[in-house]
Parts: C-alpha cells; sequence; structure tokens
C-alpha cells in the first residue's frame, strides 16, 4: 500500500503561501484605508471648527503617521483642541 504525503507537495505548498500573501494584502489594506479615513475624518473635523486655518497643509504630517490607534487619538484631539494652534502643537509632538 502506498503512502502519499499531499501537506509536502510543492503545489500545495505554494498555495498555502499563496493565501498567506493574499490574506496579509488584504489586512494591509484594511489598516491602510482605516487610516486613510481617521486622517479624512481629522481634517474635515478640523476645517468645519476652524474655517480659517490652512488644514490641508497637515495632510501630509498625518500621513506619515503609521500607527492607527495614533490618527485616532488624534482625530479626538481635533474635536477638543481649543485652538487649530494647540492641534498643531499636539501633532508636532506626536511627530517628534
Amino acid at each position: 500500500m502506498l503512502s502519499h504525503n499531499f501537506c509536502g507537495s510543492p503545489r500545495l505548498q505554494s498555495g498555502v503561501y499563496h493565501e498567506h500573501v493574499m490574506q496579509r494584502g488584504i489586512e494591509q489594506g484594511i489598516e491602510q484605508g482605516a487610516r486613510q479615513m481617521s486622517t479624512d475624518n481629522t481634517l474635515a473635523t478640523l476645517e468645519a471648527r476652524f474655517p480659517e486655518a490652512d488644514v490641508n497643509a497637515l495632510k501630509p504630517k498625518l500621513e506619515a503617521i503609521e500607527d492607527l490607534n495614533r490618527l485616532k487619538a488624534l482625530n479626538l484631539n481635533a474635536s477638543l483642541a481649543t485652538s487649530f494652534r494647540q492641534f498643531q502643537e499636539q501633532l508636532e509632538a506626536e511627530l517628534a
């Protein structure tokens, strides 16, 4: 009686690897979308609260932040800051 080990076949290993790579790519895409949404929401909040400020000047700085939790905290800070300057200072502190 012959025994076949399909788990070790190159085709199966390649398929599992491909599936893993695809799953990781999907996860990265979701996280990137969440970061972009958080950045957009922060900018929209700042534009609504401080219409006279040059809010779009902050976009590159916000986009440079990769940690989603930091972006979420900044989004909350955009709602609570007493001035645009205060938010800018908080952002600069995050980037330091």
